[in-house]
């Protein structure tokens, strides 16, 4: 087992480049079964997402090469399953997206529940709703799989009572190859979405309206493979920019879309950070104590409920208090915990919280309880006085690229550490 351990108490400085989004490579990838073609997938991010995800489609046939660090050549001609068990999508809450991909390449799918990070329950009816709107079968089996049988799918209206990022992704790679027109309402607005729809385009497809409400996707009869690039990884770079500002640092974040990151840079000026856009970068600094303010997370345009728990973690040493409101998922805040261990005063009551800054975080034993809990966590023992264990850091692996070597090179004393389980502990305790 391994851990992070942190010295806090420095500034960031100097200057980080971002990867592709994982948000829209764990889409893409299943998007790739669609094509029965060669797929070239650049800006590729290298997190455990992506290598269980490959790992999923080598396992259902698919022929994987690997040019660069950087750059994947999906070859899925010869995908003939359409089963997908847990073992295989317990690693990850995207596997729902094989089901979409795979009721259109074969009419048919049977995909086990996700796993991935726990933020309460994930119920898929909006999913399901769109796939029987375009005339699948669908059935939760009692060993927790989706079985789904569409032999004759078709073009329909699909109104989403939420929005909802998965739902609108699932329909849309249902929908591509389903004759007639398919309008998906109230759909998410995402980058990754925007990023999905051009990749199915430049595979042939016709999807228009994506980053708006109404998505409307005319049915083709086959596509092709290609090339393309993944888009910046907006919650790495607002992640950055935010553990500049807690450390006040000043870093230049690379290889990014600015208008992705306004709703973040809104809130880190509104709390004091000084923050400068350029064409791919952006550049925060903060030489002072942040001041106050209230966030609440909201679909996007809105503040990302990924960037929630960072942001917090960064209110935590502001003068005054903040009230943070979570609108996407139940347990969000389940870091508060491993915060109030390093001193913070953050209560909370439901999907809020009540953020009374402190002036300082002290370093403390903690635990990364999801992915972007983790990297919260990151950020709170960056900007603590002493030296802080992260535990379960596989949480955080699964969303950020080397992560131990960038904060490295902006300056932080981190390092990763092996350390023995505790029940092999006792058994030589015992032996």
């Amino acid at each position: 087992m391994e851990k992070f351990v942190v010295t806090g108490g420095r500034r960031l400085t100097g200057e980080v480049s971002v990867s592709g989004a994982k948000n829209a490579v764990v889409a893409i990838l299943p998007a790739t079964i669609l094509a029965e073609d060669v797929c070239r997938i650049e800006n590729i991010p290298n997190i455990s997402d992506v290598t269980a995800m490959v790992k999923i489609l080598k396992t259902m046939g698919a022929q994987v090469r690997v040019p660069n660090r950087t750059t994947l050549e999906i070859d899925t001609r010869h995908v003939r399953s359409f089963v997908v068990e847990h073992e295989l999508t317990r690693q990850l809450r995207a596997s729902y997206y094989l089901i979409g991909a795979l009721i259109g390449r074969f009419s048919r799918a049977r995909v086990a529940m996700p796993g991935g990070c726990y933020l309460g329950l994930r119920p898929i009816d909006q999913h399901i709703k769109g796939f029987e709107a375009l005339g699948a079968d669908v059935t939760m089996e009692e060993n927790a799989m989706v079985h789904v049988e569409a032999p004759a799918l078709m073009g329909n209206s699909v109104y989403l009572d939420v929005v909802s990022v998965g739902a609108t992704i699932n329909v849309m790679l249902a929908a591509v190859k389903a004759p007639g027109l398919t309008v998906i309402e109230n759909a998410a607005k995402e980058p990754h979405i925007v990023d999905l729809a051009n990749f199915l385009n430049t595979m042939g497809a016709d999807v228009r309206g994506a980053g708006t409400d109404v998505i409307k996707i005319r049915g083709v009869k086959r596509l092709h493979g290609c090339e393309y690039s993944i888009i910046p990884d907006q919650i790495e770079a607002g992640t950055y920019m935010v553990a500049a500002a807690a450390t006040r640092g000043d870093v230049l974040v690379k290889n990014v879309i600015p208008k992705h990151l306004e709703s973040i840079t809104a809130k880190l000026i509104e709390a004091g950070a000084t923050v400068e856009e350029y064409d791919e970068a952006v550049r925060v600094k903060m030489d002072c104590r942040p001041g106050h303010c209230n966030i609440k997370t909201m679909p996007h345009p809105g503040f990302p409920t990924d960037m929630q728990p960072q942001f917090s973690t960064f209110l935590c040493l502001a003068k005054g208090t903040s009230i943070v409101s979570e609108s996407v998922w139940d347990n969000r805040f389940r870091y508060a915990e491993q915060l109030q261990r390093m001193g913070a005063n953050i209560h909370v009551n439901g999907k809020s919280a009540v953020i009374e800054g402190v002036e300082t975080l002290k370093g403390a034993p903690i635990r990364a309880d999801d992915l972007r809990a983790g990297a919260a966590m990151l950020i709170a023992a960056m900007s603590a006085k002493g030296v802080s264990e992260i535990e379960e850091i596989q949480h955080i692996e699964r969303g950020y690229e080397n992560v131990v070597e960038k904060l490295r090179a902006l300056g932080a004393k981190i390092e990763r550490r092996n350390f023995p389980d505790e029940d092999e502990d006792a058994q030589r305790t015992a032996g």
